[in-house]
């Protein structure tokens, strides 16, 4: 028993001189620490993480290690003090071939570590404070950038993980040159001081973002687009209501509170921000940015609010966004979040977009936009980021582009060889100026806000800006367009319009383009080869059903016109711009009017059949029944001249020689007037046309009409009765052969390939009518007793079904 207490007590005062060797050790390391001067071990931590990082690494103020009692720790872990590090004026070097000669720099990093988990091998630090952080980045033109470090190889994976709960600083700073982007940027970045929701961003980023669109498409339109939105929202919210109602009454499980929960998520992002999922907090935001710098050359200023940087760390949390940048005219704004941003999985955002023409988004997104007139949209902008080719939507946007609203979806897919744009879009009110841009016909005023430097010539009319083909190859499209009404001047006769733009590699196509007109149908089929120089284009067109008092809305003398034009043509061309394709044009154009009436006062006029002119207006005015009227036009490098050009009435016969020149704009026309049945007082003088497009003039062939009244002259001399003679106009009545017109200009027009001539045709024979020399008609001494050639029911009604 002895022994036993004599072990007993060896092994005890053992286990004391343990204990108090071991204190004395913690409380020595505790001296030391707090006694040492942790600057002389500044070089070889400056070396350590040179190595690490591969760069100039240095500590330049004090370091210094002291103990904190842990904060929010209980029982006995509450005793175990934390070690606390701090370091000031920490530089992180660049490359040598840098303009800055630090990466980044920073006044102090101060933080603590947690003792216990070292034991496991885990660095856990519950918080890390910087100080007065800034960034220097930069790339140059040949791809070398300093924010890639070649970090030293590791033999496998370290045995330590860090675990940082929270990142604080008071302000930092971020540069950015970018050579091969073209960035010159500054950043200021700040912590917020409370979080905000994202539902407060929202509103108040939807207030300045109205503010901008009256800025960009005036008062009323930005009115007009706020009503718009709030109506698509209100419909959208009782769709979605409703489809939960739905599927609420018809599930058998709780799959359908699952289903109502999707649906109001959806609502929630159409009207304002992406919705978080529903068993999380609403997101906030916890840091607010400036920047302020040139993009291309343009100045970009704008500001911002990101959510806590410890939200990148949780990759399946939505990170909130909001920005609200300022480029040139572009400004573009947008509230939402984003899923797992460190690696750009997904985005849910609110986008509102306003700028002076929808083509200058190219040089921002890449996506090929024609010009317009100043807009201004919202919409909800969704997008998968995905390796085989990433998917974003604007999906229920609605928009103002100048005078006119504009709503639809489009998706964007980035795929090889070229992204596709998708999507359809609607206009219900649709200002017919607002098309202008997109052919370059608008005002030089209009075209030096939309930013292009081209000028009309004022004495020309088909428009000379040119398209830029350049950007057709940067996407494919497949896009849909309806103007439901179109609003223009009262002598247009349009209605509405459909368009399919297809464009691939460098083709653009609208298949069709088609106008409601004069209560009929204007469809053309348009193919421009931009894939190489010069653009190639093959132009298919077709006039059904145009009625002719419709076509004339403000001419009085043709309201009480009936009947109605049909027509085709078939042109091919080639040149960058809408004139030096109607320059180049070459083919076919045909038209054919059948079973109408004209105003016989007009006819009258035509003829200037004096007399008879007086009469009308005196005693009434009757119609004339029209047995046909045809355009058979055949167009060469540009110039339109006429196989036939002719009218055929129950008074008289008009035909039309001359040309018209789409290269230099110009008319040279000849109308040729020959009565049917008699006529006192009629000068039948030929009239002409001619001028330029811009400026035409129509007027009395001044020679013939002197001819006949040197004739009155000369006869009066002799007899006054004998005066009369040339004013008087003898019967002729020789009707246009109205069945052979009408095969004719029924046979499908033709036109060569683009840059090749038309082959010239023979003229149609209309022996014994009175034709002009270029139609290849002749006058005939006999004839007289010949019926007029009307088009039968039959064959008017086939004509207008082709």
């Amino acid at each position: 028993m002895a022994g036993s207490s004599s072990i007993g007590r060896r092994i005890g005062k053992n286990f004391a001189w343990l204990l108090a060797t071991l204190v004395i050790l913690i409380i020595a390391l505790v001296i030391f620490i707090l006694a040492f001067d942790w600057n002389r071990a500044r070089p070889y931590i400056d070396d350590k993480v040179s190595q690490a990082i591969g760069r100039p690494f240095a500590i330049n103020g004090d370091l210094k290690v002291g103990w904190g009692h842990p904060v929010g720790e209980t029982g006995w872990r509450g005793w175990v003090p934390w070690p606390r590090f701090s370091a000031a004026n920490i530089t992180i070097g660049n490359p040598d071939w840098a303009k800055q000669p630090q990466f980044a720099t920073l006044d102090e990093i101060d933080f603590e570590v947690e003792v216990l988990p070292l034991l496991a091998h885990d660095i856990v630090i519950p918080a890390v404070n910087l100080v007065n952080p800034s960034v220097d980045l930069e790339r140059l033109a040949d791809g070398r950038d300093n924010w890639t470090f070649k970090l030293a190889s590791s033999s496998g994976p370290s045995e330590w993980k860090l675990d940082l709960h929270d990142i604080a600083f008071a302000k930092g700073n971020i540069s950015l040159s970018d050579q091969q982007k073209k960035v010159e940027m500054q950043m200021v970045v700040d912590t917020l001081g409370q979080p905000i929701p994202i539902g407060d961003a929202l509103k108040q980023q939807e207030a300045a973002s109205r503010s901008a669109s009256a800025q960009a498409v005036g008062r009323a339109g930005a009115s007009k687009l706020a009503a718009q939105v709030e109506a698509q929202a209100a419909s959208e919210a009782k769709a979605a209501s409703e489809a939960a109602a739905a599927e609420q009454a018809s599930a058998a499980s709780g799959t359908a509170a699952t289903s109502a929960a999707t649906a109001s998520s959806g609502a929630l992002a159409t009207s304002g921000a992406a919705a978080p999922a529903p068993s999380r907090a609403s997101p906030t935001y916890a840091i607010a940015w400036t920047v302020k710098g040139t993009y291309n050359r343009t100045p970009v200023s704008g500001s911002g609010k990101l959510g806590g940087v410890l939200a990148l760390q949780d990759a399946t949390r939505p990170f909130p966004v909001q920005a609200d940048v300022k480029g040139g005219d572009l400004h573009i704004a947008f509230v939402g979040t984003i899923t797992d941003p460190t690696h750009l999985a997904a985005l849910d955002l609110r986008l509102w977009l306003q700028g002076n023409s929808l083509a200058r988004l190219y040089s921002l997104t890449g996506v090929t936009l024609p010009e317009t007139p100043p807009y201004a949209t919202e919409g909800h902008l969704i997008g998968q980021f995905k390796p085989s080719g990433s998917v974003f939507t604007y999906e229920n946007f609605t928009g103002r582009v100048g005078g006119s609203d504009l709503n639809g979806s489009l998706t964007y897919t980035a795929r090889e060889p070229r992204p596709l744009l998708q999507g359809a879009l609607e206009s219900h009110v649709l200002q017919f100026s607002d098309l202008a841009p997109v052919i370059g016909a608008d005002s030089n005023a209009s075209k030096a806000q939309r930013g292009d430097t081209t000028r009309q010539p004022s004495d020309r009319v088909l428009p000379v800006e040119e398209f830029r083909t350049d950007r057709w190859k940067a996407i494919d499209a497949d896009v849909k367009f309806t103007g439901r009404r179109i609003v223009k001047n009262s002598n247009l006769p349009i209605t509405d319009l459909y368009t399919h733009v297809v464009m691939t590699d460098g083709v653009l196509s609208l298949v069709p383009l088609k106008f409601g007109v004069a209560g009929g149908s204007l469809a053309s089929d348009i193919h421009l080869d931009g894939s190489g120089a010069p653009l190639k284009g093959r132009f298919a067109m077709s006039a059904r059903h145009l009625k002719l008092k419709q076509l004339f809305p403000n001419f009085k003398t043709m309201q009480n016109a009936l009947g109605e034009i049909n027509g085709d043509a078939s042109l091919s061309a080639t040149g960058n711009s809408p004139a030096a394709l109607a320059a180049t044009s070459n083919g076919e154009l045909k038209a054919l009017v059948t079973d109408g009436t004209v105003s016989r006062l007009l006819m009258e006029a035509a003829g200037l059949n004096v007399a008879n002119v007086v009469y009308e207006k005196l005693f009434g005015n009757r119609d004339v029944k029209i047995n046909c009227a045809a355009a058979d036009f055949v167009a060469t490098d540009g110039v339109l001249e006429p196989r036939v050009f002719a009218l055929d009435t129950d008074d008289a016969v008009i035909n039309i020689d001359g040309h018209i020149n789409l290269r230099d704009e110009t008319l040279d026309l000849g109308v040729h007037p020959h009565t049917k049945g008699f006529r006192v007082f009629s000068l039948r003088s030929p009239l002409y046309v001619k001028g330029t497009f811009k400026n035409p003039h129509v007027g009395v062939n001044a020679a013939a009409l002197a001819l006949r009244g040197g004739a009155v002259v000369g006869l009066g001399l002799i007899n006054p009765f004998a005066a009369l003679i040339p004013l008087l106009a003898p019967s002729n009545n020789k009707p246009l052969p109205c069945a052979e017109l009408l095969a004719q200009v029924r046979q499908a027009p033709t036109a060569p390939p683009p840059g090749v001539k038309q082959q010239s045709k023979a003229p149609l024979s209309l022996d014994g009518v009175p034709l002009n020399k270029s139609s290849g008609g002749a006058s005939s001494p006999t004839g007289a007793d010949r019926k007029p050639a009307t088009l039968s029911p039959a064959s008017a009604a086939e004509y207008k079904g082709s």
